[in-house]
């Protein structure tokens, strides 16, 4: 009765998670000028530069006006003059209905983002990413190498795991991911284009490769929000932490690896390489007894690490 009941309630889960993920950021690709440029007239973009210029008349470069980082622009026109040899798309924008001008796309872009927080920050990701994750790797590194000086037990995914296949199932989604948003950029790059502008959570209204990368993304977060309850329900806060925060290196580790590798194609062997390394390493440390004196679970028979109890 019990296991009915709790196969009810997952049940119950699932269904109102899929039914919240339909209704999420549906859209439907639009023919015409949106079908290759993945925007049109109303769409909306912040400022992301410090500034952009509008200018009064297209083809102009007198009578600007100025926005600013972190304000709203609404398109209001487009033209397109064939004879204008640096861009020959001109967007017109507004502010509001006094500030109103219009600009090249090309310089409109790269000082723009589409008003949408999932745009923005894959805006702000992609900039800033491998700055971040090499700042993160030292850190860890350093932080490690001075616990190594007092204590020669600390425990890292893949080479001193903790008795969870968690952490390692997380640190191959981020390898995964990695491969999967490397092969879009290989292969695929305007249907990435098209998600940056029309971003989704529901990985059921895009092309089959976007939908897969938006699982995985899915998976990623319940994933590290069970590793984060499993490490603490496993460790001490300090220890738990130091954990933590080296399962984060390797995972920064893993995505500029394999993010940087499949682009060249090498990242499917590695990736490969990786899952059956992964696979090993976590066989070697998962617990195969139960202390008979404490409960714990112990990787071999012996004296238990938690009480000092010897098993047999």
């Amino acid at each position: 009765m019990m296991k009915n009941s709790v196969l009810r309630s997952i049940l119950h889960v699932v269904a109102f998670a899929l039914s919240v993920s339909l209704l999420v950021s549906c859209y439907k690709p639009a023919p015409g000028f949106t079908a290759t440029h993945h925007y049109n007239q109303n769409f909306n973009f912040i400022v992301k530069s410090d500034s952009i210029s509008l200018y009064e008349l297209p083809d102009s470069v007198t009578d600007s006006t100025l926005v600013y980082q972190g304000e709203q622009l609404v398109v209001a026109e487009i033209k397109i003059i064939p004879e204008d040899s640096i861009d020959s798309v001109w967007v017109k924008l507004a502010r509001d209905q006094m500030s109103q001008g219009w600009t090249r796309e090309c310089h409109l872009l790269e000082k723009v983002a589409p008003d949408d927080p999932i745009s923005r920050f894959i805006d702000t990701f992609s900039n800033n990413h491998q700055l971040l994750f090499l700042a993160l790797v030292v850190m860890v590194i350093a932080i490690y190498g001075l616990r190594k000086l007092y204590r020669r037990d600390a425990y890292i995914v893949h080479f001193n795991d903790i008795d969870s296949v968690l952490p390692t199932l997380l640190a191959l989604l981020v390898a995964t991911s990695a491969s999967v948003y490397a092969t879009i950029q290989n292969f695929s790059p305007e249907s990435w284009r098209h998600f940056y502008f029309h971003p989704t959570l529901n990985p059921f209204v895009v092309t089959p490769v976007i939908g897969l990368f938006v699982s995985l993304v899915w998976a990623l977060i319940i994933t590290g929000v069970a590793v984060v309850d499993d490490v603490f329900r496993r460790l001490p806060f300090g220890s738990g932490v130091l954990y933590l925060l080296g399962l984060s290196a390797v995972c920064a580790v893993d995505y500029v690896v394999f993010s940087i590798f499949t682009l060249y194609y090498i990242g499917y062997l590695l990736l490969v390489v990786y899952i059956w390394f992964s696979v090993r390493s976590i066989r070697g440390v998962l617990s195969r007894y139960v202390c008979g004196n404490c409960g714990a679970r112990i990787r071999h028979l012996g004296k238990c690490p938690y009480c000092g109890a010897v098993n047999e």
